[in-house]
């Protein structure tokens, strides 16, 4: 756990092209996430409209951009990068409850307060939008509402997850389970998982020890004890490569 910091962020409008077709939304349509994002729902037809409400966010890293506590104005869709979620203790200090790789959508609040802070691990590109010109998009796309009630459906399956992981599983079944989520993130829904792979881990062994309820020299040891077991190949800086999926899976399932 570590002090707060604080919340600056620069952004730019998004670029929007003007043609002799009208208004054309280049950048949103050939974003690399679009099919694993919110997005995904609005026809290549309307996506015009998207773009006019969204701003195009740069945060840099170690920077923090949503605030626990303070007034939810704005959704965030992480376009590339990757976040650390966070929750506040009254001491100063924080937990870490998750990072939100691309396609990850933030913000989704039931009261008019972030339940959560985030900051950028590595540099950061978002899409902000607006509570209320994302209330305009939802009452003129029904399909966005029912792709964000899916989100938050989403979000709760992952808090379930969480508290499992911290409050049953042993310290190498809560790292390979991390290490499977990792694998996931950034997949096309029902895409299943490749069976191997180079991982960037842009986290500190330090976040991943915090997100887990562990002690970095615990994350080492056990990371060490799945490269002698064939499981992975730990590279150079935060590369991890994952050689037997099927272990790990077994491994995160308590059967190892």
């Amino acid at each position: 756990m570590s002090d707060m910091p604080s919340c600056q962020f620069e952004s730019r409008p998004r670029r929007i092209v003007i043609g002799s077709g009208g208004v054309q939304a280049d950048f949103c349509t050939n974003c690399s996430v679009r099919p694993t994002s919110v997005c995904s729902v609005i026809e290549p037809s309307d996506i015009s409209r998207l773009a006019e409400v969204a701003v195009e966010t740069i945060v840099s890293p170690g920077r923090g951009f949503i605030e626990e506590g303070a007034p939810a104005t704005d959704f965030f869709n992480v376009t590339s990068g990757t976040v650390k979620l966070f929750k506040a203790l009254p001491d100063g200090r924080r937990q870490i409850t998750g990072f939100a790789a691309p396609g990850h959508f933030l913000g989704l609040a039931v009261s008019d307060s972030y339940a959560f802070g985030a900051e950028a691990i590595d540099t950061v590109r978002v899409c902000r939008f607006s509570r209320e010109k994302m209330g305009e998009l939802l009452d003129d796309f029904p399909k966005l509402e029912r792709r964000l009630l899916e989100e938050a459906s989403n979000e709760l399956v992952a808090a379930q997850n969480q508290m499992l992981l911290l409050g049953r599983k042993t310290a190498r079944e809560r790292v390979a389970s991390f290490l499977l989520d990792q694998m996931q993130a950034g997949l096309l829904p029902g895409q299943p998982p490749p069976s191997g792979g180079r991982l960037h881990l842009p986290m500190t062994r330090g976040d991943i020890a915090d997100y887990l309820g562990l002690t970095i020299e615990t994350v080492s040891r056990t990371l060490s004890w799945m490269r002698g077991q064939g499981m992975i190949e730990v590279g150079k800086g935060y590369a991890i490569t994952i050689v037997s999926m099927a272990k790990l899976e077994v491994l995160a399932a308590g059967n190892g």
